[in-house]
């Protein structure tokens, strides 16, 4: 490889590194999807929206946010929230009502209640069990008695020296 290819190389990785870094700072902070026309005119209120839909999953993009979606149904759930909200209803009631109709899947933190119980404690189960099976296998073995292996009969002892020669 030339020099100038090398160097040629060097200089389209950082453009590539400094126009990553770029996208990164842009999508990160407040960088939200949130349009300006969804923002409530109530401070308050609009910092409970922010709390509430930060909490629920955009359904197209998946583990993304509906804060953080620019998906047209994550518009629709963010609004949703907004309008609940300025009917009076509270967080709680507000995200009861997404999930009544969306399902738990539209939670970010599914609720360890119920058939999800499982899904939480079959983690550390599975691990708690796997640690006994390993601490039991450590400790059998641990226990095996070791036979000595027995020497060599002098008759073994030649037919080996013989095949060694050979």
């Amino acid at each position: 490889m030339t020099r100038a290819r090398a160097k040629g190389m060097l200089r389209a990785l950082a453009l590539a590194l400094v126009l990553g870094m770029a996208l990164l700072a842009q999508m990160s902070g407040e960088a939200r999807a949130v349009q300006p026309d969804e923002v409530l005119d109530d401070p308050a209120l609009e910092e409970r929206a922010r709390d509430i839909s930060s909490g629920l999953r955009c359904l197209v993009c998946r583990n993304e946010s509906i804060d953080d979606s620019n998906a047209e149904l994550a518009r629709d759930l963010r609004l949703l929230v907004r309008e609940r909200l300025v009917a009076g209803d509270s967080d709680k009631e507000v995200v009861e009502f997404v999930v009544d109709r969306y399902g738990e899947y539209v939670l970010l933190q599914p609720r360890a209640t119920g058939s999800n119980l499982v899904l939480w404690l079959a983690g550390p189960i599975m691990l708690l069990l796997g640690g006994a099976i390993g601490w039991s296998y450590m400790r059998r073995r641990g226990r095996a008695s070791e036979t000595p292996a027995q020497a060599l009969s002098e008759a073994e002892a030649e037919r080996l020296r013989e095949i060694m020669k050979e």
